[in-house]
């Protein structure tokens, strides 16, 4: 069974490939000398003092365009591989785990970029509809206008009931309790902070569902042989990528129009056919593993927003 070292030796060779193209593309010609200790260079790098053999009397725009360039792969290799994650993934994954790599984004890089898209898109002010990741305080303009005064009045009573009750002492109450309605109480006090904590949180505990999945489709495909954790690892960033990418989309349309979350009706389907087309299995062996990866991600799923909660009142002040 692969471990961890092997998809870390594996991005680091790509890393190492792609950084390697690029410093080849504006290095200095063959023999000049070293900016650092004029040594006659022989590549991309002075053999004698390691310092990179680039040329840097480039403009802020071209400068700007590199950055970018690092970034989000704007060398051709986002573009090609973006339309295949969305109409062709088992065959993209297929081709990443058979070793045809050289022409796609590493998996893991576009799994963040889209990770930090859908943090984006989900902030967005969509207040026609409610299809965004905004919790809206009571006391916000917008919920107040769609209340009567007896039902803001009532909201008012129930909050100022909670608060009354976790600040009453209680005795028998073990110190992980305590320390629970200590906290309770500053979140109802600072609604705003609690916010901004659990919004923190979320982005940097995306990450787990990486490990989760992988886990979770290393017993789904406990039998199937030639398949290891490395695969199902590439699989996940490939299928969350496209997940979160059409979850981006969704968030986006909610801007402009209505009923954009029909789309996800998309998910279901996109990730039979990438499961499908990644593993080589039957349609009937491919609905029975979705079916128990719902089951498996729903537990999951809880499981993480129970702790976001749990650290964002931790964190709270």
């Amino acid at each position: 069974m692969a471990t961890g070292d092997d998809l870390l030796e594996a991005v680091t060779a790509d890393s190492i490939a792609h950084e390697g193209a690029r410093a080849a593309k504006h290095s200095l010609p063959i023999g000049a000398p070293c900016p650092n200790c004029h040594t006659a260079v022989a590549g991309p790098w002075c053999y004698a003092c390691g310092q990179r053999a680039e040329k840097y009397n480039r403009s802020i725009w071209r400068l700007t365009l590199e950055a970018a360039e690092g970034l989000t792969d704007l060398d051709g290799r986002l573009w090609k591989t973006l339309p295949r994650l969305v109409v062709r993934p088992g065959t993209l994954t297929r081709e990443y785990l058979d070793g045809h790599r050289a022409a796609q984004v590493p998996p893991f890089r576009i799994f963040l970029i889209v990770v930090l898209l859908v943090f984006f898109t989900g902030g967005l002010d969509l207040r026609a509809n409610s299809t965004n990741f905004k919790l809206a305080a009571l006391d916000s303009p917008e919920i107040q206008k769609s209340l009567s005064p007896s039902d803001r009045a009532d909201f008012q009573q129930a909050i100022d009931a909670m608060r009354v009750e976790f600040a009453k002492p209680a005795p028998t109450a073990t110190r992980a309790g305590k320390w629970l309605r200590a906290q309770m109480i500053k979140a109802l006090g600072n609604p705003e902070a609690f916010k901004a904590a659990v919004a923190e949180w979320a982005e940097r505990l995306a990450i787990l569902m990486l490990p989760i999945a992988a886990v979770m489709l290393s017993v789904l495909f406990v039998f199937k042989k030639g398949v290891y954790v490395f695969d199902h690892l590439i699989f996940s960033m490939h299928s969350l990528a496209f997940q979160g990418l059409l979850l981006s989309v969704v968030f986006g349309l909610g801007v402009v129009v209505d009923g954009g979350a029909w789309l996800l009706l998309l998910s279901p389907v996109h990730l039979f056919v990438h499961m499908r087309g990644t593993y080589k299995i039957s349609w009937f062996g491919t609905l029975i593993r979705m079916f128990l990866l719902f089951i498996g991600s729903s537990w999951a799923f809880g499981f993480l927003i129970l702790g976001l909660l749990l650290v964002g009142l931790a964190t709270v002040h």
